[in-house]
Parts: structure tokens; sequence; C-alpha cells
């Protein structure tokens, strides 16, 4: 039984890595942002475990994990959370920046520094599901894919810095995926939101679920998946 840490698993794709985690009998632990969230995680995922911490304030994370229980090995870190606010450069304001960059890039990268003794000590592996604009940028979507590109280099960073610690770190960069996020991003671009044209969670699921079963020994750095057609 593996051990794994789980930012997202309250919707899309976080939750549709934890159903088959859990599935196959691997031990959970979700992180949520308030009470309240973990009570409804606990409901939704029978026998996971809860760690409370608000992603939106990363400089509070390691009060809050002092004062929480978190496992004493860590196999798998997957960082899923993340938030999404679509303007132009000349309409975006330092608050929209401040909460996109916290989420998206200095809450992953803090988390990671405060489980970095237990993902060494279980050689473990630290997922970041990012997006297609960490590989590029779009107009309206400047803050979004600066926080989605920081998170790659974070990973590459990370990824030299463990390797002789036995650490594996993947990156994922999913296309456009039927979830509540897309949904909300379809409202703010204006357009008709229609599921089917875009990937499953499910999809994207088995892309990271890929990356954690590769056999010790082999690593998967960066892997795409995109909808078909």
């Amino acid at each position: 039984m593996a051990v794994y840490v789980i930012t997202g698993a309250g919707s899309g794709i976080g939750a549709a890595v934890a159903r088959r985690l859990a599935e196959r009998g691997d031990e959970l632990w979700l992180w949520a942002r308030d009470a309240a969230r973990a009570r409804q995680l606990a409901d939704a995922f029978a026998g996971a475990r809860t760690l409370v911490g608000d992603l939106g304030e990363p400089e509070r994370l390691s009060w809050a994990l002092g004062h929480q229980s978190p496992p004493d090995r860590v196999d798998g870190l997957l960082h899923v959370a993340g938030v999404v606010e679509l303007g132009g450069v000349a309409e975006l304001t330092p608050k929209v920046w401040r909460e996109t960059l916290a989420a998206n890039l200095v809450a992953p990268a803090e988390l990671t520094r405060l489980l970095l003794p237990q993902l060494r000590a279980a050689r473990g592996h630290v997922v970041f599901v990012n997006s297609g604009a960490g590989l590029r940028a779009s107009p309206q979507w400047s803050a979004y894919a600066a926080s989605k590109h920081g998170l790659k280099a974070l990973a590459d960073a990370l990824r030299g810095e463990e390797a002789a610690n036995g650490v594996r770190v993947t990156t994922v960069y999913p296309g456009r995926t039927a979830t509540p996020m897309q949904e909300k991003v379809h409202r703010q671009e204006g357009k008709v939101y229609d599921p089917e044209r875009w990937m499953t969670a499910e999809s994207v699921a088995t892309t990271v679920l890929t990356a954690l079963d590769l056999p010790r020994g082999s690593e998967i750095t960066d892997l795409s998946v995109r909808p078909a057609g």
C-alpha cells in the first residue's frame, strides 16, 4: 500500500485520481482548505485522512501542518489544485496576480518543501498537474500561464535537486478537460460549455497513474495529454 497526499481532490482531475488510488487500496491523505471541506472529503472517500490548510495563504501552511499529524512517509505528493482568472494584462489587478501565483505556484513549492523529509524517506514521487498553459501563453491567460510556467520551472529544479535522494518528479500537461474549472473558463470566455468536446478527468487520471506506476529506475519527466480530434 502506497501513501499519497493529494491536493484538489474535491472535484475534477483530483477527484478522479483519488478515486483510482482508493479503488486499488492505497492510503490517501487529502488536502482541504478548511475543516468543512475536510469533512466533505472524508465523506466522499471512505477511509481517507485529511490535512487542512489554505493553499491561497502559503505562508501559513507550515503553521497549519505543524498543528496536525501528517504521515511519516509519503510515496506520492500530487499537486492537482489550482485557480484560474482570465483577463488581459491591461485589466488584471495585483490582487488577481497574487492570488493566482500563491495558489498555483507558491503553495505547491511550500507544501513540497514541508513534505520533503517524508518524500525522501519513501524515495517518493512528486507529480505536478500543470496545463498546456504551462508551455505556451495565449491572450487573456497571462496570470494563469505565468503561474504554470513557474510550476514547470519548480518541477525541473526540484528534479535535479532531489534525484540523489531517489525522489522522482513528473509534470503532466493536460489540454482542456471536462471539469468544473473548465466550465468556469468557458463562462469567462463567453463561450458555450460542451463537456463532450474535451477530455475526461479519468483520462488525465490514467496519465498520472502511468507516471506513478513506472518501475523504479525510470522516470517520466514531462507528459502532455490532449483531447483527440
